[in-house]
């Protein structure tokens, strides 16, 4: 679950980017997977999420707020969140 004390504040101009996804042409499935999902069945859906967010317009908004946030499922930003626990971890040890 989402930490909500993570979250930026509810004001439309820190959410705008949502607009411009492309995740909003195609299922939240693509990019969230059942929990009984099989090993090879959340590799290939993974791959298909990655694609549209290696053309979206915003991945890097995306990346920014699932990292901001700590997202702990889905895919955001083109990344897992196995993923962007290495970034975190990287950026933490970085500094």
């Amino acid at each position: 679950m989402v930490n909500v004390k993570r979250l930026p504040m509810p004001l439309i101009e820190v959410y705008e980017w949502q607009e411009s996804g492309l995740c909003r042409t195609v299922e939240p499935e693509s990019f969230f997977g059942p929990d009984d999902e099989s090993r090879g069945a959340r590799e290939r859906r993974e791959r298909r999420a990655k694609r549209i967010c290696a053309r979206c317009p915003v991945q890097q908004e995306c990346l920014n707020h699932a990292l901001q946030v700590r997202e702990p499922d889905g895919i955001w930003g083109g990344l897992t969140a196995r993923e962007r626990l290495t970034v975190e971890r990287t950026q933490r040890s970085a500094s």
